[in-house]
C-alpha cells in the first residue's frame, strides 16, 4: 500500500478489468456477484475495461447475463473499441490490415473503418491483436508493410493471457516478433498506456480524485492506472502473485485475494 492511498470511501467510479478479475477462464472469481451488488447499491459508476482483444463487448454482456449479472454494453470497454475510436479521429480513411479476431475486426468496421486483408498491399496500416490462429503467412504479410511504411498498432501490450490452464502467450508476444523483425515499435492503444484510460474515464464522467482502477496485473492495470494518477487496486486472482506484488517496483494502492474481498471492502467503506 502506498503512504497516502485515497480513501475506498471516496471513489466514486471504477475501471474494472475483467480476465483475471471477475474470471479466469471458464473459472469465475469468488465474490463477482457481489460486487455488482455493492457497486450498484452505492451508486458507484464503473466501465469494464479489458486489453483481451479476441472479443466483441456484447460477449462480456451476455457472459455477466448468465451469471446473474446485469450490465449495459456501454458500460465495457476493449481493447479493440479503443483502438478503433483512436483510428477513427486520427486516421479516419485508414486502410487496415488486421492480425487478430473477430472482435477486433468487428469494432474497426463499426467504426467505419475499412480491413484490407483480402488486399493487403493496399494497406496503410497493420493493427494487431491476440490472434489464437496465427500463422507465419499473417507474420510476414505484417512484418513487410511495416517495413514498407504502415503505420504499426497494436491493441494491447500483455505478454501473457491468464487461462484455467496457466499462463498462455498474449498480444504482447506477437507485438514483439514483428517489432524484432522490423525494428519499429508499436503504437499501443491498451492498458498502460493511457489512451483507453481517458476513454474510460470520458464515459464514467469521472475525476483523477474519485476513480480508482482495478486489476490483476501490475504492468497493465495498475502501471496504467499510476500514470494517470489514479486510485489502483490489484487483485491475487489473476496474473499477479502475492510474492511479485510484495517485490515489485509497482505498489498498488490497495491489495486484496480476490474481487470478493474488494466487494467487502468497499460495502465497509461505504456503509
Amino acid at each position: 500500500m502506498s503512504s497516502t492511498p485515497i480513501p475506498l470511501a471516496h471513489i466514486r467510479h471504477l475501471i474494472v478489468d475483467m480476465d483475471g478479475v471477475l474470471w479466469r477462464g471458464p473459472q469465475v472469481m469468488p465474490g463477482l456477484q457481489d460486487f455488482f451488488a455493492v457497486v450498484r447499491a452505492h451508486s458507484l459508476r464503473f466501465v469494464l475495461a479489458t486489453n483481451n482483444a479476441t472479443k466483441p463487448a456484447r460477449a462480456y454482456v451476455d457472459r455477466l447475463a448468465e451469471l446473474g449479472v446485469s450490465i449495459r454494453e456501454d458500460e465495457v470497454i476493449t481493447s479493440p473499441q479503443a483502438t478503433a475510436a483512436f483510428l477513427a479521429a486520427q486516421s479516419p480513411e485508414a486502410r487496415i490490415f488486421v492480425i487478430g479476431e473477430r472482435g477486433l475486426i468487428e469494432a474497426l468496421e463499426s467504426a467505419g473503418l475499412r480491413v484490407v486483408n483480402d488486399t493487403p498491399e493496399t494497406a496503410t496500416h497493420v493493427v494487431v491483436g491476440l490472434d489464437r490462429g496465427l500463422s507465419y503467412t499473417k507474420l510476414a504479410e505484417a512484418c513487410l508493410l511495416i517495413r514498407r511504411g504502415a503505420a504499426f498498432i497494436g491493441t494491447n501490450p500483455d505478454l501473457t493471457f491468464p487461462s484455467e490452464r496457466g499462463l498462455t502467450p498474449g498480444n504482447g508476444a506477437i507485438l514483439a516478433a514483428l517489432q524484432a523483425a522490423t525494428g519499429v515499435a508499436p503504437l499501443v492503444i491498451g492498458k498502460p498506456e493511457p489512451e483507453m484510460f481517458r476513454q474510460a474515464l470520458r464515459r464514467l464522467g469521472g475525476t483523477l480524485s474519485d476513480t480508482a482502477v482495478i486489476g490483476d496485473r501490475l504492468d497493465t492495470d495498475v502501471l496504467g492506472g499510476q500514470r494517470l494518477g489514479l486510485t489502483t487496486i490489484l487483485v491475487l486472482s489473476g496474473v499477479t502473485t502475492e510474492h511479485e506484488a510484495q517485490h515489485s517496483s509497482i505498489r498498488p494502492d490497495y491489495t486484496f485475494e480476490h474481487i470478493g474481498a474488494v466487494a467487502e471492502a468497499l460495502r465497509r467503506a461505504l456503509s
